[in-house]
């Protein structure tokens, strides 16, 4: 290895190091009767290509393993489709999103280089190495945005279905005619005419392959079908209520609002701050908690089970992120949300669900699908049966529009030695349009 090499070498192991202080470093495990290889390689540096795409690096939080599922699967017929999408803005070329569809499913997992967890401050340089021990090299390449991908599940819409229906109705062309329109294309660009030539490009940029035939076929058969008028007014009605994800057709509360629905696998690891007060034996702040929360704090103390006692506190924590996050973009903002630290994953979680691009305060459709999360995580947090007057308080809402928030999730109301309670009756049955319509006359 020269001395140019070298000097390269040892500038890019100062940055490696440099650049893993802000990352805790895992041991490498090797086995007993392993012996260390080592290798004197020669380290190549690619620089990003403006025309091309660097690799992209991403991961799945909810726990779907792409990998393990094709396996399991039986090979190549269940692979995953990726999709890369660039903004080609001049002044947002740097933005992409990455979509990978599962085979068969109506779910899409969605990740941005711009947006939820993308969007927070970048304290180092990510790159990936490619080790030839036979040539001897090892290639460092930049990867894309220098970003890793987080992967959100996302259920596929109604629209989504159709406009994936039409594009799988494109007609494939056989080897003749694409020959033969590629003759005429070059034809055409040769001698034909201003008009026929920016007809050409147009055609090119849009990639406008569909058969008109197919898609008429499509609209016919589109146009035979039998809507559900019901099905589609009560999918209608959950749309406007703006509740959690939920299933009606559940035989127990905990299937009714599914709490790993709410709160995403990834999330469990940053709601620990009560469970680790509550082992250092420290007491919980009442001004730094909801009511809801310091009151329910004697319930982990009865608990044996240390991972339900754990499951319980982080639910706690989800409630007060919640509730201090709508006090944190409010008009009169609480003296007590403006300290109160939000993890970043959740938080950008939250901007994403609950805020309107580029507004400081939350609209009022925003604030009543925040107020259903929270109500529903009360319901799990004291076994579907909930005292809700000091919720209330913390979210700052009357009894009135506290009794409207539970009847708009399937809740039912009572009342039990002057105490009001919620519980969860099954199966789930939501209020009618109709009846909603008469309350407000």
């Amino acid at each position: 290895m020269d001395d140019h090499e070298q000097s390269r070498t040892h500038n890019c192991d100062k940055r490696t190091r440099e650049d893993d202080l802000h990352e805790p470093m895992e041991p490498v495990k090797q086995s007993p009767g392993a012996e260390r290889e080592n290798l004197q390689v020669k380290i190549q540096l690619f620089q990003e290509q403006p025309n091309k795409i660097p690799p992209l690096l991403a991961y799945f939080p909810s726990g779907y393993n792409p990998c393990k599922t094709q396996k399991e699967g039986g090979g190549g017929a269940n692979k995953p489709k990726v999709k890369v999408f660039r903004n080609m803005a001049q002044r947002k070329g740097n933005r992409l999103q990455v979509v990978v569809t599962p085979s068969g499913s109506n779910v899409d997992f969605v990740g941005s280089s711009y947006s939820g967890e993308a969007a927070t401050a970048q304290v180092c340089r990510f790159s990936l190495g490619v080790l030839d021990k036979e040539a001897g090299t090892l290639k460092i390449i930049p990867i894309a945005t220098n970003k890793i991908f987080r992967l959100e599940p996302r259920v596929r819409t109604s629209e989504t279905a159709i406009e994936d229906a039409s594009v799988s109705t494109k007609s494939e062309l056989t080897t003749e005619k694409k020959d033969m329109l590629d003759k005429l294309g070059e034809l055409t660009a040769l001698y034909g005419t201003k008009r026929d030539r920016k007809k050409r490009k147009d055609f090119i940029d849009l990639k406008r392959e569909v058969d008109p035939e197919s898609q008429k076929e499509l609209e016919k058969k589109i146009g035979q079908v039998a809507f559900d008028k019901e099905a589609l007014a009560d999918t209608s009605a959950i749309i406007a209520r703006n509740i959690p994800p939920h299933d009606v057709s559940a035989t127990t509360p905990l299937e009714a609002y599914p709490l790993d629905k709410i709160i995403l696998k990834g999330d469990w690891d940053f709601l620990g701050d009560i469970y680790k007060l509550l082992e250092a034996g420290e007491k919980v702040a009442s001004d730094a908690y909801p009511h809801f929360v310091c009151n329910r704090i004697r319930k982990l103390d009865a608990i044996r089970d240390e991972t339900q006692k754990r499951r319980l506190s982080c639910l706690f924590s989800y409630i007060t992120h919640l509730v201090k996050f709508r006090d944190q973009f409010s008009m009169g903002q609480a003296s007590s949300a403006k300290n109160h630290n939000i993890p970043s994953i959740i938080r950008h979680r939250f901007i994403n669900m609950f805020t309107d691009p580029g507004s400081k305060i939350l609209a009022s459709e925003k604030i009543d699908l925040l107020i259903s999360y929270v109500l529903v995580l009360t319901l799990h947090a004291d076994g579907f049966r909930t005292d809700p007057s000091d919720i209330a308080t913390d979210l700052r809402i009357s009894k009135v529009d506290l009794r409207r928030h539970f009847l708009n999730l399937g809740c039912k109301l009572g009342h039990q030695s002057s105490v009001l309670y919620a519980t969860l009756p099954l199966p789930l049955k939501f209020p009618s349009d109709n009846f909603r319509k008469k309350r407000r006359q």
